[in-house]
């Protein structure tokens, strides 16, 4: 999808320099990626250890069940 963005030119080719790519597109593209993959590791992050386990459960007798693998 073709978009007009004022982006800051001294920003883009540092950012370009930094991680060695060679077109502005894919700057701006893994740039995208990687904000995108930073906000999903805080959500995990900021949920980790917010899980409650039952403390009934039997872990050893749910593995027992399982069949072999052969």
């Amino acid at each position: 999808m073709p978009t007009n963005l004022a982006i800051d030119d001294d920003l883009l080719s540092r950012a370009q320099r930094i991680g060695g790519l060679k077109t502005k597109r894919e700057t701006v593209n893994r740039a995208l990626q990687e904000f995108i993959d930073r906000r999903r590791q805080r959500h995990i992050l900021r949920n980790l250890g917010t899980v409650s386990f039952r403390e009934d459960w039997d872990y050893k007798r749910g593995r027992a069940r399982r069949a072999p693998h052969r």
